[in-house]
């Protein structure tokens, strides 16, 4: 695979009139692979935030220039566009998406002088490690595991619940979290299985879940998998519903999985796009024919940050403005106010599950489809 694509991509208006200095910004993303709709996520609502910046005058009076790098989930080729990144001398990062990606190309941004704050990266891990320049502007594992945990716990009581994952860090991790919270209030795995993501047939997976009686599964691992392993269940007559993480939502579930998405469950926080701040950004996004499903709009609120920590810091150094937004002072974003605690976590997380139905249109969607505990 490339190691990098579009690198060093200009996108944007620019600002009109002479500017000093330019504000580097990039966006580090599986533009390709596997997790490839998460990565148009994070770039969308890059782009479309330095757009929008730009448009009305940059930061300081400085034009923004986002570079694009892909790093196909892959964590060696993230630690590539991360180093591309800083002989680039971009300093502010909105990325990576996976946690397995997002932890190594963090140490090299500490070393550089970089920001990076993740949309999507959940792994307890990659705030954990204390480092003075990673942010997340979604919840954690625990967080979610914990949701999730409950809801299994209280409606499967009693019943044969498997987890299974996907062997990467965020896979891995968040079963292992939602395992935790679930045995904590009494529950008991029935199966506990690992597979490769990559892979297209899991059907000695689904025998083996079919042959144990198997009542729901917990997925820990992206929407890719996800769809095919649901499609497979129900090839073999498994009907059991699948509950997974924030790694599933996205339509490309239902492009895979097809009719066996109806049903699923999905913890993800609620719904950016109905938050009155998001209202003028989501109209510009569908004006373009974009549904800023997902991680979209924190990524748009990543960069919605930067511009207002750069304007307080007064400075364009990575650190004075790292130390600016381990102050505590709350951000407005188009997904509500944002603050971090000192490891660069969000101070108020939120999740919801999901449900997966069919509305009126014929399609399964997750949107206005929040259960109620």
């Amino acid at each position: 695979m490339r190691s990098i694509l579009l690198a060093g991509l200009a996108l944007g208006v620019l600002t009109s009139g002479p500017a000093l200095a330019q504000v580097k910004m990039g966006v580090g993303a599986p533009i390709t692979g596997n997790s490839a709709a998460f990565g148009a996520q994070l770039k969308n609502g890059t782009a479309q935030a330095v757009e929008d910046f730009n448009k009305a005058g940059g930061i300081n009076g400085q034009k923004v220039e986002l570079s694009v790098g892909d790093d196909a989930s892959d964590p060696k080729q993230g630690v590539s566009v991360a180093n591309k990144f800083a002989s680039d001398k971009v300093k502010f990062v909105v990325g990576h998406f996976n946690s397995g990606v997002s932890i190594p190309a963090s140490d090299v941004y500490a070393d550089a002088g970089v920001v990076a704050i993740s949309p999507g990266s959940t792994n307890v891990k990659y705030t954990e490690r204390g480092l003075w320049n990673t942010f997340r502007d979604c919840g954690r594992d625990d967080q979610q595991g914990q949701v999730a945990g409950d809801y299994l716990a209280d409606k499967y009581k009693g019943k044969k619940v498997a987890f299974v994952h996907d062997k990467t860090p965020y896979g891995k991790g968040l079963a292992d979290e939602t395992l935790k919270a679930f045995k904590a209030k009494g529950g008991k795995e029935a199966l506990m299985e690992g597979i490769n993501p990559g892979e297209k047939d899991y059907s000695a997976l689904v025998s083996k879940l079919k042959q144990s009686g198997i009542d729901i599964v917990y997925f820990g691992g992206y929407y890719t998998e996800a769809g095919l392993i649901l499609r497979q269940m129900r090839d073999q007559g498994l009907k059991a519903p699948m509950m997974g993480g924030d790694g599933m939502v996205d339509r490309e579930l239902v492009a895979i999985a097809g009719p066996a998405a109806e049903g699923t469950l999905t913890t993800f926080p609620p719904d950016a796009r109905k938050k009155p701040a998001a209202k003028d950004v989501v109209a510009a996004f569908k004006a373009k024919g974009i549904d800023p499903e997902g991680y979209t709009l924190y990524a748009y609120a990543a960069a919605q940050i930067y511009k207002q920590a750069i304007e307080g810091a007064k400075s364009t150094d990575g650190k004075k403005v790292a130390a600016y937004m381990h102050e505590g002072k709350p951000f407005q974003t188009v997904i509500g106010p944002i603050s971090f605690d000192k490891k660069g976590d969000i101070t108020k997380p939120d999740y919801v599950i999901y449900e997966w139905k069919k509305g009126a249109d014929g399609q399964i969607g997750y949107a206005g489809n929040e259960l109620t505990q």
